[in-house]
């Protein structure tokens, strides 16, 4: 069992390939820690999704940057902060599309909003750090 402030971190190239990295890191640790099935695949996709959008916009296709993950884990929850360090995204501007607006690779932002409880984003000139929590009790407080 992992200890009430474990953290643990990842680190990928930002390119698509590697993404089935983060799939499998994040399948194991979900299920070590007890989320259900259903629930940590859609962990898992959020943060599929959040790793796409930075490779995506943040790099803009750019597959020699790098993607540094954290994540601290707590009884109740856990979070995952995702920072990239290529431009300076409008904060404002990254909001979840209504549905009937969504077009091919617009969904991203919807499920990272929907499945996880919390999402914030700060951005600067050294990138943006998103982070996600994710709760599996009301008593679960963020890093």
């Amino acid at each position: 069992m992992h200890a009430p402030d474990d953290k643990l971190t990842l680190s990928i190239p930002s390119h698509p390939r590697y993404l089935c990295i983060i799939r499998a890191f994040f399948d194991s640790l979900l299920r070590e820690l007890g989320f259900e099935p259903q629930e940590a695949d859609g962990v898992i996709l959020a943060v599929h999704e959040a790793c796409a959008n930075v490779i995506e916009h943040g790099y803009q296709g750019d597959t020699t940057q790098r993607i540094d993950l954290t994540v601290h884990v707590v009884p109740e929850c856990f979070t995952v902060e995702i920072r990239d360090y290529g431009r300076q995204q409008d904060i404002a501007a990254i909001k979840p599309r209504p549905l009937h607006q969504v077009r091919p690779g617009g969904l991203g932002t919807h499920f990272m909003q929907t499945l996880m409880d919390d999402v914030t984003y700060d951005s600067s000139d050294a990138g943006t750090l998103l982070r996600m929590t994710k709760r599996r009790s009301t008593s679960c407080k963020s890093p």
